[in-house]
């Protein structure tokens, strides 16, 4: 047997896919495990939708995911990513804009709910042994999404342009000096600059509002296919 037949035949392989790799070169077998094509199977088990198996916590965590968008863009309207206009503009919101205050409390207050939800999510599905195989794939994505959440936060704490928020960032970034050999790469990476600086200021509004929305929305999709493909958590 060849090499590739062996690693297509392994378990690793077989976590990813899910399938017979000879079925790889149907088309009949790639549109049944397209994501867009096939998003929900035609079929599921009963018990598998019972409240208990999940007590939708990762369903409630998307929620929350859909509520910061939502907000997160509705905030875009005023924000400005000027480290002249960033505070103001906060001020702005929560003083004179129309319900803006309640807007960005809920966004902060969900931001936090998330990284609760998703945290507590990996717990139930460590616990419930959820992660075992053929799910072992997923749960590397599962792990995937909490440090994206986690990033969200992160990049999200800076926004403001306050005292709190920038000495919270500035310590943040110096610790990335201890990490052996990328740790001034990454820092400078972060920074754009020596300091935290516009450029600092721009990154992390970058990142927060258009890069990590994007890889999120992209594994949040696989993930939840994934889910229903590997059979949801009943047996």
């Amino acid at each position: 047997m060849s090499l590739l037949k062996r690693f297509t035949r392994s378990r690793v392989f077989q976590s990813v896919f899910r399938g017979d790799p000879d079925l790889l070169t149907n088309p009949a077998a790639v549109m049944r495990g397209s994501l867009l094509l096939h998003l929900h199977p035609a079929k599921v088990k009963k018990s598998s939708l019972r409240f208990t198996h999940t007590f939708g916590l990762g369903g409630t965590a998307l929620s929350c995911f859909i509520i910061l968008v939502v907000t997160g863009g509705l905030l875009m309207f005023y924000y400005v990513p000027s480290v002249n206009q960033a505070y103001d503009s906060m001020l702005f919101i929560g003083n004179k804009v129309f319900f803006g205050w309640f807007v960005r409390n809920l966004h902060r207050w969900s931001a936090h709910a998330m990284i609760i939800f998703v945290f507590v999510h990996m717990i139930r599905v460590f616990v419930t042994g959820s992660y075992k195989p053929p799910r072992e794939f997923n749960w590397s994505i599962g792990i995937a999404l909490l440090l994206l959440t986690l990033f969200f936060s992160y990049t999200g704490y800076l926004l403001p342009w306050d005292q709190l928020s920038y000495w919270g960032i500035n310590v943040g970034v110096n610790l990335l000096n201890y990490v052996p050999l990328v740790g001034q790469k990454l820092r400078l990476f972060l920074l754009g600059d020596n300091t935290i600086s516009q450029s600092t200021l721009i990154r992390f509004y970058v990142f927060h509002c258009f890069v990590l929305p994007v890889f999120t929305v992209i594994l949040l999709s696989f993930h939840f296919w994934r889910v229903r493909k590997d059979g949801i958590s009943s047996p």
